[in-house]
């Protein structure tokens, strides 16, 4: 070999796999804060207006996020969380919610007190729903939270 190519060659080995150098952490969806919601079996109710607020962290950089939340009347289960909440019977969906929104993230953040407005319309179906939050980092690690909710009436 030549030595420009050697010098090359040993320059990348050095260099491309040093330790530190890449992202193998787990973003992190923390709701432990006082203002986190929503908590598990927490109700949310028809016509209103709720906030979802929770704590994004990750060791090297936050990318972005997402939330979903659909119903739960068949009792089908996402829940991440040891607490079971009670449930209502079994049903068959009439006029579900469903939605499903992804946000950004702003660039080079480790830390990010998330925030998002959710209303939920007078005409859909009251009972349980999923609640599901995922949160992607910038290396493409995916952490996600399942939250189950109640929709009801005031």
């Amino acid at each position: 070999m030549k030595p420009p190519i050697l010098l090359f060659l040993m320059a990348i080995a050095f260099t491309s796999c040093q330790p530190g150098d890449h992202d193998d952490e787990l973003p992190v969806i923390d709701m432990s804060a006082a203002d986190a919601f929503p908590l598990n079996c927490a109700t949310v109710y028809r016509g209103e207006t709720f906030e979802f607020r929770a704590l994004f962290t990750d060791n090297s950089e936050l990318g972005s996020f997402s939330i979903e939340m659909h119903h739960n009347f068949d009792h089908h289960t996402h829940s991440t969380d040891a607490t079971q909440c009670e449930m209502d019977p079994v049903k068959t969906p009439v006029s579900p919610f469903r939605w499903i929104e992804n946000y950004t993230i702003p660039s080079a953040l480790q830390r990010y007190e998330a925030t998002a407005s959710i209303t939920i319309p007078t005409t859909v179906d009251t009972g349980m729903y999923h609640f599901m939050v995922r949160l992607t980092d910038a290396a493409g690690w995916q952490t996600f939270r399942g939250i189950s909710v109640r929709i009801g009436d005031r």
